[in-house]
């Protein structure tokens, strides 16, 4: 559905509900952080890649005719051909018996083959990242939270740049 739609939000909502789709399998397969990690991460992702797509392509709204699809009947050509290879390469592979048990925690051992002994190091690292992201959007931002009222938070009215707003 991606390729059908004129509109780069609804392809971009569209490659997010198969996103989506993968980590219901990933759920399914048992693996559950994973499978929330895959679900977030892609909804996050999807999400500002849509506002990115209306904020610079040229028509994002779909309000006139485009194709994402260049060259239709050779690209139709080379994807038969990839898929007949592989379904060769399925079918004619020698797949390996299965050797021992499954783990008794799949996520465990996922992340153990990942990661190996740096498991304590992606961690900190992700915690270090997240503080990073936090400390640019306050460092980020002119005002603080108690600027409203002044720094004794005595004002009787909000000093907000925009009037309308809640401190009215």
């Amino acid at each position: 559905m991606v390729f059908r739609f004129d509109s780069m939000a609804r392809a971009t909502y569209a490659l997010l509900t198969s996103l989506l789709c993968v980590g219901g399998e990933v759920l399914l397969l048992g693996l559950d952080y994973l499978g929330v990690v895959i679900v977030l991460m892609m909804t996050i992702e999807m999400a500002i890649m849509a506002v990115f797509m209306v904020m610079y392509m040229m028509n994002p709204a779909g309000l006139m005719p485009m194709t994402m699809v260049h060259n239709a009947k050779g690209a139709a050509v080379i994807c038969a051909v990839v898929f007949a290879a592989l379904a060769t390469g399925i079918l004619l592979a020698p797949w390996p018996e299965r050797r021992g048990k499954p783990p008794g925690d799949a996520t465990n051992a996922l992340g153990l083959s990942l990661m190996g002994p740096q498991m304590l190091t992606m961690m900190t690292l992700g915690m270090a990242l997240f503080a990073t992201i936090v400390g640019t959007v306050v460092l980020s931002t002119r005002r603080g939270r108690y600027d409203r009222f002044g720094d004794d938070l005595t004002g009787e009215r909000a000093s907000d740049p925009v009037p309308g707003g809640v401190g009215r």
